[in-house]
């Protein structure tokens, strides 16, 4: 019996890659429609403007999926990759085009969501907000301890024996594959340091790590933090009660680096390696560490942040961010500011002396808890936090209680607001709405339903990320006259 004839797969030779898409790809555009381009693990990536050998992997019905097998020549995007892992590593997957490049990319980015999506009428949207730092400006990491170590063409071909045992990044596309990370740009020192002297310990001392298959294994992460403040936080996730195994691990942390201020364990036995709901167990120094922003008001102000917390990783750009936020707010000192999606307060105290009152409201009662200490310990009492589903409590009666708002904030996680909230906010009609958000996708749905009642006076993509293709954007609404 014959069997089935198969298709060869379709190889395209040069060919221009015209822009950048959505996710990072890269996108060709031809007669027979749209292609969409990216790199194959561990080989050449491309960027705009570079001429490529293609082979399709994926038919639509309105566009084709392709890898680049072959680079022959770049384009005048490109930049050299700082980066040992990249190609490899999932981070920093714009590191071979050219910073400015990165930008007007984000930017063009916003522009195509909010017209495509959002189809409101646009001001002209601002260039993308360079970040100060392109590299190390990072404030949290969390490297991955796992036995399931990604192997290299080159070690398969040299079949040396190699220890299974790694700690550092998953692999795209493969969540139990970890590659070893020699150093990361992605965060200050002590960062690197911490993460290979843990690495060289597991190694020395013989600890297990987990498997992520089988579930089984001690060691499962390593979550690092550092603050403007030179303070250091690490916490330690364990997933089988060796008490004596991790006491030495932990000591050797202690001894290592004396500039780690809160030293943290977690003994999590779940299947996945989430930690909210989990119990947090301090093993020196104190539970959390401290960041300080400027708030122009001649005392910076200063956040605890503990091992659940939220705080913008990127913490030179996140001042940036508030500042555009605050500017554009409009603030005099005599608004009711609501901060919806307040996390732990950042922006309700940084606007707060600059208003009569600021309501912060957010899901997580942790953070909201977060936030009243922060508002405690900055002395700023013209603060309320509430804790709560936003599509529930942000309602008429919220604003009998507390009072209308006459601007709001708003900074959703990347699913946006859900429409309730977007109607109640319609139904208060604040003056003034600034929208902060991480997914510019759900940002112009949202944009498109506040249009009823509002029009957007400013755009304002920042980049909080450099050397990738996420941005943060600002959006300025005012009421229609």
């Amino acid at each position: 019996m014959r069997g089935k004839t198969q298709k060869m797969p379709q190889r395209l030779q040069n060919l221009r890659i015209d822009d950048v898409a959505a996710e990072g790809k890269c996108l060709i555009r031809t007669e027979e429609g749209v292609i969409f381009v990216e790199g194959r693990l561990g080989g050449p990536v491309p960027a705009p403007g570079d001429l490529v050998d293609i082979r399709i992997v994926k038919q639509k019905k309105q566009y084709r999926e392709a890898v680049v097998e072959t680079i022959h020549a770049y384009g005048p995007s490109r930049a050299e990759p700082f980066c040992p892992h990249f190609g490899t590593c999932g981070g920093c997957k714009w590191q071979h085009i050219r910073y400015e490049e990165q930008l007007r990319f984000k930017g063009q980015q916003v522009v195509d969501h909010l017209t495509r999506i959002g189809k409101v009428h646009l001001p002209p949207v601002l260039p993308t907000f360079a970040s100060q730092e392109t590299t190390y400006y990072r404030n949290k990491l969390e490297f991955t301890c796992a036995d399931g170590r990604w192997i290299t063409d080159e070690e398969i071909k040299a079949g040396a024996s190699v220890d299974k045992r790694a700690v550092g990044f998953h692999i795209p596309k493969r969540f139990d594959k970890i590659l070893p990370i020699v150093h990361c740009y992605l965060q200050p020192d002590p960062s690197n340091a911490i993460r290979l002297a843990v690495a060289d310990y597991a190694m020395e001392h013989g600890l297990s790590m987990y498997n992520l298959n089988t579930h089984v294994g001690f060691l499962r992460t390593v979550i690092i933090r550092t603050a403007s403040t030179g303070q250091v936080m690490v916490i330690v996730q364990v997933a089988e009660d060796r008490p004596a195994e991790l006491k030495g691990l932990l000591e050797m942390l202690k001894q290592r680096f004396p500039q780690i201020t809160s030293l943290n364990y977690i003994l999590n036995q779940k299947l996945n390696d989430s930690y909210q709901d989990q119990d947090v167990i301090p093993y020196s120094g104190k539970p959390y560490i401290e960041e300080q922003m400027d708030d122009g008001s001649g005392e910076p102000l200063t956040f605890r942040v503990g091992p659940k917390s939220f705080y913008q990783t990127n913490a030179g750009q996140a001042f940036e961010l508030y500042n555009i936020a605050r500017d554009w707010a409009g603030l005099t000192g005599s608004e009711r500011v609501y901060d919806l999606y307040t996390g732990t307060g950042t922006i309700a105290l940084f606007v707060a002396r600059q208003a009569r009152q600021v309501i912060g409201i957010e899901y997580v009662e942790s953070a909201v808890a977060d936030a009243r200490v922060n508002a405690e310990i900055n002395n700023i009492g013209n603060t309320e936090f509430l804790a709560g589903d936003m599509g529930k409590i942000l309602t008429p009666e919220l604003f009998r209680q507390y009072g209308a708002p006459d601007v709001v904030i708003t900074d959703p996680p990347r699913a946006g607001m859900d429409e309730a909230v977007t109607r109640n906010l319609l139904a208060a009609a604040p003056q003034r709405i600034v929208y902060v958000s991480c997914n510019t996708a759900t940002q112009a749905r949202d944009l498109a339903i506040l249009d009823e009642l509002y029009e957007v006076k400013a755009v304002q993509p920042v980049d909080m990320f450099p050397h990738t293709h996420h941005v943060e954007n600002v959006v300025k609404l005012e009421k229609k006259s």
